[in-house]
């Protein structure tokens, strides 16, 4: 007897990935998911219906139910699952990520063969190139790993130290005092030190971003790496631009190709993506919905896919977005994840962790020193988690105040899923998430803020979006136990 049906859900993954590769990810998926669970999947086809290539299999479940899926080969790729009325929920969920995190890792080979090129246009046609020590810091910022902050807070203690006790002869009780007090100015100017890291300011006179991806066979990519210095590199991008953006011609593949081809470099115009982007627009829209004012919005140019902000206030606030979030993330990712920036901007949450963390250094200073003298390390282990523990509850609030105030808690979940899939597959094979729940990073494990996400019906409905945060991190932590 036939399981009755379920009604078929239909969902999109927006995709980088160039017209002359979707077919490749259709093979990726069938090699990287299928094949290594063949015994799961029966009835695998292929065919091609308008164009447009489609991938069809059924995963079948332990207990005779079963899902149809069709992944069809476009941008934005669309997947339609048909489940059975008795498919467990939660595996539907995870079958969904399983097929968002194959796109991601597809999409992670194809960046290694592909040449980017970013333009805010009434700024500057050429991207003004960070240096290694500014792209560093900024891979720190947006990778989330603190040891290297903790590092320099080290050295420049030491530094303020030597200074104002051995050259000016102040006394050892008032150091910490003028240590914070220093720290408290940095805070208060984060916004403008923040600021130098970027490469282009987006405003409103300047709202657009306009983004090239050239990809490549990788023999011939390798090819072109050893052919052709930066400097070759920045010249063809200045001739794409005189030859469309400074006329007013659009982005088009026949003058990039012309462009590559004065080079000797023939490229292919299936492997050429352009995509513009009103930057301001989804800045300026998420701040009319936190009802705060647009905040100063710089772009870098690194490829991971993030943002951040800073700022003692939302008058002073600023957004610092990476090229790599617009490239990932379709529009609607990107209005949620710029959501969750401006709840840290509205609530003052930079202020609010340097208060967490200087009280925590005050207290060890002037309270404490007898446990740190006799704990050492321990103690500062058991401190630093303490306080990294605290501010998961800021993160996490920042992502119910996305979800309440953009109005779209799936978005955000399936931005952080395309952001964090990696973490995703290192915390599936963890025993437990209690290391990066006690970790020095401020951010809660991402599978417990997808998961969080996706429990949320009606995101009105949440009156305390910080007190339900703090339930729900003790609560994660528990069960991470």
């Amino acid at each position: 007897m036939e399981i009755p049906r379920a009604e078929p859900s239909l969902f999109l993954i927006q995709t980088e990935i160039t017209s002359s590769r979707l077919s490749d990810l259709l093979d990726f998926i069938y090699q990287r998911y299928i094949l290594p669970l063949h015994y799961n999947f029966t009835n695998v086809r292929r065919w091609i219906i308008d164009g447009e290539e489609v991938l069809a299999f059924t995963l079948i479940g332990s207990e005779g139910w079963y899902v149809d899926v069709e992944i069809t080969a476009s941008n934005p790729i669309k997947v339609k699952m048909t489940p059975t009325i008795t498919t467990p929920p939660n595996f539907l969920k995870k079958l969904r990520e399983n097929l968002i995190i194959a796109v991601q890792i597809f999409e992670d080979e194809m960046r290694k063969t592909t040449l980017y090129f970013v333009w805010v246009p009434e700024r500057d046609s050429i991207a003004m190139k960070a240096s290694t020590q500014k792209r560093r810091i900024i891979r720190q910022i947006f990778t989330g790993n603190m040891l290297l902050f903790f590092i320099i807070f080290i050295a420049f203690s030491y530094g303020v130290f030597f200074i104002f006790t051995k050259l000016f002869g102040m006394p050892l009780l008032y150091f910490p005092l003028t240590l914070i007090g220093m720290q408290l100015i940095m805070i208060i100017f984060s916004h403008k030190i923040v600021r130098q890291m970027g490469d282009w300011p987006i405003t409103e006179q300047s709202p657009y971003v306009y983004i090239l991806q050239c990809h490549f066979p990788p023999n011939e990519f390798k090819e072109i790496l050893q052919r052709y210095p930066r400097k070759t590199m920045l010249e063809i991008k200045k001739s794409i631009y005189d030859k469309t953006l400074r006329i007013g011609r659009p982005l088009d593949a026949e003058a990039i190709k012309e462009a590559f081809y004065e080079y000797g470099i023939d490229i292919n115009p299936e492997g050429i993506t352009v995509r513009v982007i009103n930057v301001y627009r989804i800045v300026k829209e998420a701040a009319s919905r936190f009802r705060i004012p647009t905040p100063k919005i710089m772009l870098s140019n690194v490829i991971i896919p993030n943002a951040a902000a800073t700022g003692p206030s939302p008058r002073f606030g600023l957004l610092l977005i990476t090229t790599g979030l617009l490239i990932q993330l379709s529009e609607e990712e990107i209005l949620s994840v710029i959501g969750h920036e401006l709840s840290h901007i509205k609530r003052r949450d930079p202020l609010a962790l340097f208060a967490l963390s200087s009280i925590e250094y005050l207290l060890r200073v002037y309270f404490l020193w007898y446990f740190v003298y006799f704990f050492g390390f321990i103690y500062l282990l058991f401190a630093m988690g303490l306080v990294y523990f605290i501010a998961k509850f800021f993160e996490s609030r920042a992502d119910l105040d996305s979800a309440i105030m953009i109005g779209t808690p799936q978005a955000l979940a399936d931005a952080l899923r395309k952001i964090g899939h990696r973490r995703i597959q290192l915390e599936r094979l963890l025993p437990n998430r209690i290391g990066s729940w006690l970790g020095w990073n401020p951010h809660p494990p991402v599978s417990f803020r997808v998961e969080r996400l996706e429990r949320i019906r009606n995101p009105n409905e949440i009156r305390h979006p910080f007190l339900k945060s703090v339930k729900d991190c003790i609560n994660g932590l528990l069960e991470s136990l």
